[in-house]
């Protein structure tokens, strides 16, 4: 039998986090039992990331360099998707690079969308990659504004290196309230805790263990990692006592994300794996009407196909803000009075957007193929050499190595994350353009500053409710490599 299973994986976390603690003194004047509750940092998503941004960097992550060559699907699982009528995973395929004919799929509607779409695509057998990202949001004030985070986290299914194979799993559903969503509403409304803790965790998840213990053939003894995330203080090591388990149950990842919904079940696993050893093998839980449970087993191949940043990574690349009112304005809890300079359309041209996707998507510059000159954006001809445009090579500027060469910080052009830094940017290829630069912090842009190219919403038309993606440039930070 042919050896299948995860054969990479990769995470993104964003570089913004704000201490609680500035969370619950923005509402002390009302809510001053927060206070007590406001421990550790969270994350929280720039202005212009969201879950298809957020998965992008973290599919990049899995793939390293070797691209998404083979890759015969893509399931993105969120609850948080920017559009209800347009495939969210049609985007992520364009923006990695991905041959047309892969098959893309959207997994939503339940905090286990992200198991679930594990579970499933590696009972299918096909070569896919499965991403989780999410960044729910709570109402200010809310336990759950000072819980939740944001996150992805990514993984490449095949039978080569395989780093760890599903030998068990288990899965059931009951239609157990503990919180819910209207379409239309931006935050969950959430049951009594207690209730959610007693009667939900310790008397769903149990069950469903046991039965993917028997069908690994293993009793809980043979479990080194115990993975199953909650916002709910205690939940997953209560479960892990009410099961018997003994060993290491994974960290939350509580401090620096922040419960990152239905993609933090595959966040904390992709944690797991970055310290995991040949053979052991974790259980993994999603919860949320119902329960999958994932028994797992790392092969050797762990200890030498670690992601380029992963969980740890990212966690190392944070960018601190002491500004609640900078994440509630991010978030669309606050209209902010921009001037006149804002008002302008954004009305996107979607017939240009699907002429140029190879640019715009997979960021391809060319490269003539008369004097080598590499050009984006690519025009009629060669810039250098006037050579027609049909003899450019397509280069992807993705994954190029990059620097500063100059920058600006421009505070009089309408920007949700005043100043806007732009400049040039000088790839080791040789191409040059001017772009817009992001999370550089209150630090200056100094010309020959290392920068690594992020996947973001280049503007946002809110009277349409379109999103237009490109690429920008971000420093290199402690987490990047």
């Amino acid at each position: 039998m042919t050896d299948f299973g995860i054969t990479a994986y990769g995470a993104y976390v964003p570089r913004l986090r704000i201490e609680r603690a500035h969370i619950a003194a923005a509402h002390k004047w009302a809510a001053p039992g927060l206070r007590s509750a406001a421990k550790g940092s969270r994350a929280f998503a720039s202005w212009d990331e969201d879950t298809i941004t957020m998965a992008v960097e973290a599919v990049r992550d899995a793939l390293g360099g070797g691209g998404a060559q083979g890759v015969e699907a893509i399931r993105l699982a969120s609850t948080n998707l920017p559009y209800a009528d347009l495939q969210n995973a049609a985007i992520v395929a364009g923006a990695i690079g991905a041959a047309g004919s892969v098959a893309c799929s959207d997994v939503a509607g339940s905090q286990r969308a992200g198991t679930s779409a594990l579970l499933q695509a590696l009972k299918g057998g096909e070569r896919a990659l499965v991403v989780g990202a999410d960044n729910p949001r709570g109402k200010p004030a809310s336990t759950q504004e000072l819980s939740f985070g944001a996150g992805a986290a990514a993984f490449v299914l095949g039978t080569e290196g395989v780093v760890a194979r599903l030998i068990g799993s288990a899965t059931s559903s009951a239609v157990f309230v503990d919180h819910f969503r209207s379409a239309d509403a931006p935050a969950d409304y959430g049951w009594e805790e207690r209730w959610v803790r007693d009667e939900g965790y310790a008397k769903i998840v149990p069950p469903a263990v046991k039965a993917a213990l028997e069908d690994a053939g293993l009793g809980i003894g043979d479990i080194q990692h115990f993975v199953m995330p909650s916002y709910l203080k205690g939940a997953a090591a209560a479960v892990a006592k009410a099961i018997g388990f003994g060993g290491t149950v994974v960290d939350g990842l509580d401090d620096g994300v922040g419960y990152a919904g239905a993609a933090h079940a595959l966040l904390m696993l992709a944690a797991a794996l970055e310290t995991a050893q040949p053979g052991d093998r974790l259980l993994v839980v999603g919860f949320g009407q119902g329960a999958d449970v994932l028994v797992l087993q790392a092969t050797d191949a762990i200890l030498t196909r670690r992601p380029a940043r992963g969980v740890s990574g990212s966690l190392a690349d944070g960018l601190a803000t002491d500004s609640y009112l900078r994440m509630l304005s991010f978030q669309g809890g606050i209209e902010m009075e921009w001037g006149m300079r804002s008002e302008k359309s954004a009305k996107t041209a979607l017939t240009e957007q699907y002429r140029s996707a190879g640019q715009l998507e997979g960021f391809h510059a060319g490269e003539c193929g008369s004097c080598g000159a590499v050009q984006f954006p690519q025009l009629q001809y060669c810039v250098s050499c006037h050579a027609p445009a049909e003899n450019f090579a397509q280069v992807s500027l993705r994954d190029a190595p990059a620097k500063v060469l100059t920058s600006t910080a421009d505070w009089l052009s309408y920007h949700p994350a005043p100043p806007l830094n732009v400049g040039f940017v000088q790839f080791e290829n040789g191409a040059r353009l001017l772009m817009e630069m992001v999370d550089a912090g209150a630090a200056a842009l100094e010309a020959g500053t290392p920068l690594r190219m992020v996947y973001r919403i280049k503007e946002k038309d809110r009277q349409r409710g379109y999103n237009r993606y490109f690429w920008k440039a971000t420093p290199i930070g402690a987490g990047n490599n």
